[in-house]
């Protein structure tokens, strides 16, 4: 119980673990040194990621060289969203897709547009 305890403390107080990353760690500092390990031409699909986590998520993959596909049903956001990632990551390549994932024709037309495109699927978040 004693050990268990000191483990939720050092979580929440964010000390790093043995990885050398804690729960203060961010996205931009877990991936700092993969780039170099990251085989060219990865593509992320990633629904979600017009706010929170999902945009961070997609921000730090194109920074690290990843071709980002974001699936989003609000594409004004997603707009906003690949325009902010095109801002600090000029290179990067971001496509958006429209997807309403509650509805099964919206479903299957992004299938259709994601397979059209002949990319690989290499990440789904």
């Amino acid at each position: 119980m004693v050990k268990s305890m000191k483990a939720t403390l050092k979580y929440l107080a964010g000390i790093a673990g043995p990885s050398g990353f804690g729960s203060n760690s961010t996205a931009e500092q877990v991936t700092q040194n993969c780039s170099p390990f990251l085989p060219s031409n990865l593509t992320a699909l990633i629904t979600g990621a017009t706010s929170g986590i999902g945009a961070e998520t997609a921000r730090v993959l194109a920074k690290r060289g990843v071709r980002v596909v974001i699936g989003a049903r609000d594409l004004k956001k997603a707009r906003e969203v690949r325009d902010k990632i095109q801002k600090e990551s000029p290179k990067a390549e971001v496509i958006l897709l429209e997807i309403d994932l509650s509805s099964f024709s919206s479903v299957q037309r992004f299938c259709s547009e994601f397979l059209a495109l002949d990319l690989p699927l290499n990440i789904l978040m």
